[in-house]
């Protein structure tokens, strides 16, 4: 093995054993950074988050995105076939140098607006499911930029086998909310004359018991069903494929 290739596995498993330790992704990401952009060599690196708009996107240097830049983006991206490549398509690691021409990518507004001002002639990125956030699936989006030589084959290699890993550890630390407890018999019953609008009282005639004791099977549901009202739980019920048949044997 050359002495090249030497250290840039070197890198590569500096950032593994940094993933390996990791506790939680607010300490992470920080300490991440700079050892990405050890392990695939570039100026710059934008980590973005993506599972919904409260989401800022992280850089090395910092304040790498004004807020001139982030707007120009978010109006401009739509047309870079590298953006499109990490949110609508596969997210494997891609040269920017793969999808365009020089030319064609100067000729972009987004170039002019948001890639020029920071030196980010040469790109790499990336995304990779990560997790959950907010009970949601969640993507992060990798870029890296360089203002000279293109990306090589080793840094796409790299890229991919850290991708992997990554997505691996986020999952780890934003695991997906767990599963409901299952309704029982007895709560379906009161639910599914919940979802035909009886009260509380009718519910309890019908399936001759007290209206205490309906109240408790719908506290149940309701946080089994993740609700907190009649209408939100007959809806929740409803969806989950509950009928307003009542179950035999009710």
């Amino acid at each position: 093995m050359s002495a090249a290739a030497e250290a840039g596995l070197r890198r590569i498993l500096a950032v593994v054993d940094l993933l390996i330790d990791a506790v939680d992704e607010e300490t992470l990401v920080p300490a991440l950074l700079p050892l990405l952009l050890g392990a695939v060599p570039g100026d710059s690196i934008i980590w973005s988050p993506r599972a919904g708009s409260a989401d800022q996107p992280l850089t090395l240097p910092a304040g790498l995105l004004t807020p001139e830049i982030r707007d120009a983006f978010a109006r401009e991206s739509g047309t870079d076939s590298l953006v499109t490549h990490t949110t609508l398509g596969s997210g494997t690691p891609m040269r920017r140098s793969t999808l365009q021409t020089p030319a064609e990518f100067h000729a972009l507004a987004v170039y002019s607006d948001v890639y020029r001002p920071f030196g980010a002639e040469q790109q790499l990125a990336m995304s990779f499911p990560a997790g959950y956030a907010a009970g949601r699936p969640r993507k992060v989006c990798v870029a890296i930029s360089r203002s000279s030589s293109d990306f090589s084959d080793d840094d796409v290699a790299a890229a991919a086998l850290l991708r992997t890993r990554l997505s691996h550890v986020l999952h780890r630390l934003a695991p997906p909310p767990s599963a409901p407890a299952p309704v029982t018999h007895r709560e379906s019953a009161v639910l599914a004359l919940l979802a035909r609008g009886l009260t509380n009282q009718q519910i309890a005639h019908r399936l001759a018991i007290s209206p205490r004791t309906v109240d408790k099977h719908l506290e149940h549901a309701y946080a089994k069903l993740r609700v907190s009202g009649r209408v939100e739980a007959a809806n929740a019920w409803l969806t989950r494929g509950g009928t307003t048949a009542v179950p035999l044997g009710s």
